[in-house]
């Protein structure tokens, strides 16, 4: 890049995010619908959390990550509704540069660790069911802990190269974000207004997509398999319950990538104006918002072990 562009970049040191706007009263109204949201999100998913810590029976390999992937999502919609509930009664809706690219950060990299767990979910679901002789060889507690850790620590890795060409960028001016978050797409489109970037673009758009699709298509095989050998049960209990545990996972599944696929595989690419910041807001806020009503009510274990943790029984 050239000293001129370092410079440019330079003169945009906060970023504008419209969110939603409207009328005042229509502003705290949606605050409240959100903050409510929240506020149950985090309620749902540290409950899950804590049934799985302590009730003994659920101390398995498949309610390990399901407490993790609960934590996961905590972390996940701290990195964005704050500040959005924020913006909400905020008559500037300014965030500093530095603030956004650590929320971009941040934000990508939940998302990333997210795919990475759905995947080990689904080999959790894929290893018990199609190799259930097999499964507690192979999938041990110190395995999953493994797995877990692999999940963390990949996925906070796998975006760093992203958000280090985004620092790169020129922003010669334009600092208004048509979204609630410092989004990916956005900001490519604030910086290819000062000069072409399509070497970032691609480079972002490839990785989005080679992590999307291949952890989609990884999750769809392993479930494809799966409800394979579900058909082969001769019990009918063992049908059922093998069912209702798939797809609950699917249903999460397809709440989350159907959302980021629409986002993510090609962006800064120009969506319907408007359009992405309620695609961003249904996998980021409303899917972590379902999930534990998904996988409590489709699962004995975890109603009964969310009874006593709730004092009804």
């Amino acid at each position: 890049m050239t000293s001129e562009a370092r410079n440019i970049s330079q003169t945009v040191s906060e970023f504008i995010l419209l969110g939603f706007p409207c009328r005042g009263e229509i502003q705290f109204l949606l605050f409240s619908i959100f903050f409510v949201t929240y506020i149950l999100t985090l309620l749902g998913n540290m409950a899950i959390m804590c049934a799985v810590h302590w009730d003994h029976r659920l101390h398995t390999p498949m309610y390990i990550l399901l407490a993790n992937f609960s934590f996961l999502e905590i972390c996940y919609v701290n990195s964005d509704v704050p500040n959005m509930l924020a913006n909400f009664l905020s008559q500037t809706k300014t965030i500093s540069f530095a603030r956004c690219l650590l929320q971009l950060y941040f934000f990508f990299s939940l998302g990333t660790t997210e795919c990475l767990f759905l995947s080990i979910m689904a080999y959790d679901r894929f290893l018990a069911i199609c190799h259930p002789l097999h499964y507690p060889m192979v999938m041990t507690i110190k395995f999953c802990c493994s797995l877990v850790i692999f999940c963390w620590v990949y996925g906070f890795l796998w975006f760093l190269i992203p958000v280090i060409l985004i620092t790169q960028l020129p922003f010669c001016g334009p600092n208004v974000i048509d979204d609630f978050l410092c989004d990916l797409g956005p900001l490519l489109a604030l910086a290819s207004a000062c000069v072409p970037i399509p070497g970032t673009v691609l480079i972002c758009g490839t990785m989005s997509s080679l992590l999307i699709f291949t952890t989609f298509f990884y999750i769809i095989g392993s479930y494809t398999l799966v409800l394979r050998a579900v058909v082969q049960v001769p019990s009918v209990a063992g049908r059922k319950k093998a069912f209702s545990t798939c797809s609950s996972h699917l249903a999460v599944v397809f709440l989350f990538y159907g959302s980021v696929m629409m986002t993510y595989v090609k962006p800064g690419s120009g969506q319907a104006e408007g359009m992405q910041k309620f695609t961003t807001l249904f996998y980021s806020v409303l899917t972590p918002f379902f999930n534990p009503m998904i996988y409590s009510l489709r699962n004995k274990e975890m109603k009964d072990a969310l009874k006593k943790v709730l004092g009804s029984s």
